[in-house]
């Protein structure tokens, strides 16, 4: 059976409550990689259009509560400010991919495949494994102001 398509507002800001679960067994997260996780995440908002509003990394899973931002809400100035924290001052803003950044750093989706996955390459590494880190996809509860 296919999966349900998640549930998204993308006209208005919209808070969420994310939480995913490790596939491994046990409480493999120490403080450590409770740490990196916290870091990860504070970096990426200020990247992505998000806001943390509170988080609690546990020994197996996490839980954070955010809101999104549509790409409208974004000025310009924003964007290349995102931009820079992103990949420094060097690089040059791709004027022709302003929609493309937009969409993606206002997507939920995107914000937490990144964090998962960067999550998860160091997490393998500092641990010398290879596979999978996360049970499933994410879940997100839309929440009501």
């Amino acid at each position: 059976m296919a999966r349900l398509p998640r549930l998204l507002v993308t006209d208005a800001p919209t808070v969420y409550h994310v939480i995913s679960r490790t596939a491994l067994d046990g409480l493999p997260f120490d403080a450590v990689d409770k740490d990196d996780f916290v870091t990860r995440l504070k970096t990426l908002a200020q990247i992505y259009f998000t806001e943390i509003l509170g988080y609690c990394v546990m020994d197996n899973h996490f839980h954070i509560l955010l809101r999104m931002f549509p790409a409208e809400h974004v000025s310009e100035e924003d964007l290349r400010r995102r931009f820079r924290v992103r990949y420094g001052k060097k690089r040059m803003y791709p004027s022709g991919k302003t929609e493309e950044l937009r969409k993606k750093w206002s997507s939920l989706s995107e914000f937490s495949k990144e964090l998962k996955e960067s999550f998860s390459k160091a997490y393998n590494k500092r641990n010398d494994r290879r596979g999978y880190l996360w049970g499933d996809r994410f879940k997100s509860l839309v929440v009501e102001d």
